[in-house]
């Protein structure tokens, strides 16, 4: 079930389902200790005698107000004669999760409405050891476990605190979260422990044909006196006011950069705006990055996209950047330098503390020894900070990661070579998934070495700077004399080292369109425009749906009940390479007019919300994998920034032609 509004300050962080109940919890790292563990917190609503938890029986509209991080949720249940609007944000300073509800009584006569809010806590990740009690101090709910609390209130008609609540406890025989407001009542159970759970109600009394409003928080917090202040903050702040603070606090950020964004339709500009407010919601106040945090994909690999990629990292720390919010991307990279191994390269994924995460890759490989790495992470970081140094001019920030990041990441790139073919030696794939030499790896290899080699120019580092620049440019010419196929006169995505070369891999593949993307050839050179022909003719979907595959055969996600003759399911990443590529090779305004439409494509498969998935299904257009995908909202970005820089630059070619004339 996709994530629909994720809601954040940095620290504290909550993602919804499509029906609109809480299904992670991150608090005190973006993606790391989920006190949810994917359960659902249930929203329900008794008026009349009858019960209705959110879900079919309720018309859903989930959406944020516009330019803002505070959500715009509108529900209707014509059996109850309800119609409630909701806002959801977590306050820009402080852990606080914040909930307005808005209760409009359809019915021609006066009727009490109970709201009825359930938490099924997993503290730490786990079920073992938490308490649940009702706190008369606060006048709230507290969930516990050793340094994790959170303590929940709530507002309506003037009073302050919780007046309805029970605790209860998870058991195979015991109750489930919730069940015992289905009969409108809470029996005021003080205090459950072990597995605990608990529930609170508000009961409120609408006039005919009127509204009210309540208001429901959860503050997070490591010790009791810091979730009792926070508390304490709403009381004096006022839920409102926090919301209103938190709303302008956002437009304030977005406007910042989406306002320079001219010439393209609203339908993209839009989620352009809400794609930048979405990266902001995965990173962490210390510097990670993460993938997605949508706790759903436990359920295929037992792993989640909860880590920090050097890959997924850079391409959204080089949108921000270029986007205009270095700022936001300073503590990530200390964070890479930080965890950087001495060689001078990054491992698959951390976790956002900065410990290692799980890895996927092997140390063996047909029984011989290798690093389980993607050498594209190491590479890419360092082209993401020669756009962050570009944006922001700041050399004094640069410095000190010149020796603890830049040089040691570098030098690793130099040294793992091939000493024949003087290519890099192998590493896994992009898709994590093959074990070779990527056309792909070689071009961001390629892109972070010229990036290294102009922070050396900036510190007069003349002979390091020389250096990197001659390894770039015999890589650049060993992908024309080893990475192009004669036979098929285009490019080949990877190849495994053989006497003399290597054996090429036929399968097209998206990412070899990198090789124009970051910078390595020209889009026009004739053995790129076939390239990306064939990528154009064999990986777009032929399905009312379209949209682009990663490659042929891709069976990632791929739903039974797919057509049995696509590639692969649509990722926006690679509808937005497309993009990217046609950008690139635009020579007039004609011709970039080519681009829209993938941009398009994007916007027309986002939620409502304007959440980007992962891949979309090829027949329905509904979310695959991961929601969201931080990834696709920086490839979003980034190409709408690419689209509005060749509009100005053709623009400009376009008056100095006619004045030359």
């Amino acid at each position: 079930m996709p994530k629909d509004i994720p809601v954040s300050n940095g620290s504290f962080l909550l993602n919804f389902d499509s029906d609109y109940q809480i299904r992670d919890v991150y608090f005190p790292f973006i993606g790391q200790e989920n006190h949810s563990s994917g359960q659902p917190f249930r929203f329900g609503v008794w008026a009349d005698g009858q019960y209705s938890w959110m879900g079919p029986e309720w018309e859903k509209d989930l959406r944020y107000h516009n330019e803002s991080l505070v959500t715009d949720v509108c529900l209707k249940n014509e059996a109850l004669g309800l119609e409630l609007r909701c806002s959801d944000v977590v306050d820009l300073d402080l852990n606080i999760y914040i909930k307005k509800i808005e209760v409009n009584n359809l019915k021609d006569k006066a009727r009490q409405v109970r709201l009825f809010f359930s938490h099924d806590f997993y503290l730490y990740g786990n079920d073992i050891g938490g308490t649940a009690y009702f706190d008369p101090r606060s006048c709230s709910i507290i969930h516990y476990k050793i340094h994790r609390y959170f303590l929940i209130s709530c507002w309506a008609h003037g009073q302050w605190g919780v007046k309805h609540f029970t605790c209860g406890r998870r058991s195979p025989e015991g109750s489930v979260p919730g069940k015992e407001a289905e009969n409108g009542k809470l029996d005021g159970n003080p205090s459950a422990w072990g597995s605990p759970h608990s529930t609170i109600g508000i009961w409120l009394e609408l006039p005919a044909k009127e509204k009210t409003n309540a208001y429901y928080w959860m503050a997070a917090g490591t010790t009791y006196p810091e979730v009792a202040k926070l508390n304490l903050e709403v009381h004096q702040k006022s839920p409102e006011e926090l919301i209103r603070r938190s709303s302008k606090y956002w437009t304030t950020w977005v406007h910042k950069q989406s306002l320079k964004i001219k010439g393209l339709p609203k339908s993209i500009t839009d989620v352009f705006s809400r794609s930048l407010l979405i990266l902001r919601t995965q990173i962490d106040n210390h510097g990670a990055i993460i993938a997605a945090n949508d706790s759903d994909i436990v359920r295929f690999g037992k792993d989640t996209y909860s880590y920090m990629w050097g890959r997924d990292g850079a391409f959204v720390a080089a949108a921000l950047s270029k986007a205009g919010y270095s700022h936001v991307c300073m503590k990530y990279f200390d964070f890479c330098a930080r965890v950087l191994c001495d060689e001078g390269y990054l491992f698959q994924h951390y976790n956002p503390d900065g410990s290692l995460a799980s890895n996927w890759h092997a140390w063996l490989v047909d029984g011989k020894e290798v690093l389980p790495i993607q050498e594209d992470s190491t590479a890419l970081t360092l082209w993401a900070l020669w756009i962050h140094y570009q944006s922001l001019k700041d050399v004094e920030f640069i410095r000190p990661l010149y020796s603890t990041l830049i040089k040691k990441a570098a030098d690793f790139l130099v040294s793992y070579r091939d000493p024949q073919t003087l290519l890099p030696l192998p590493s896994y794939d992009l898709w994590e998934e093959r074990y070779a030499l990527h056309a792909y790896t070689v071009a961001s290899v390629i892109a972070g070495l010229r990036a290294a080699a102009n922070f050396a120019k900036l510190f007069q580092d003349t002979d390091l700077a020389k250096k990197y620049d001659l390894v770039a440019d015999e890589m650049t010419e060993g992908i024309s004399q080893y990475l192009y196929h004669e036979g098929l006169k285009r490019f080949a995505r990877s190849g495994s080292r053989i006497d003399g070369g290597y054996k090429l891999d036929e399968v097209i593949d998206i990412s070899l369109l990198s090789l124009v993307t970051l910078g390595v050839l020209d889009p026009n050179d004739p053995r790129m425009i076939e390239t990306a022909n064939a990528v154009r003719e064999q990986l777009w979907l032929k399905t009312p749906i379209e949209g682009c595959a990663r490659y042929q055969g891709d069976a990632y996600q791929r739903a039974e009940d797919s057509p049995k003759d696509i590639p692969g399911n649509p990722w926006f990443i690679s509808t937005l390479w497309l993009a990217e590529y046609f950008i690139a090779q635009a020579e007039n305004q004609q011709q970039l007019q080519a681009a829209l439409p993938y941009l398009e494509w994007c916007g027309k498969n986002a939620l409502p919300s304007g959440v980007l998935a992962e891949q979309v299904h090829p027949v329905t257009g509904s979310p695959l994998c991961v929601s969201p995908l931080t990834w696709s909202h920086s490839a979003f970005v980034w190409t709408v920034l690419k689209y509005a820089d060749k509009l100005t630059s053709l623009k400009k070619n376009s008056i100095h032609k006619k004045a030359g004339a």
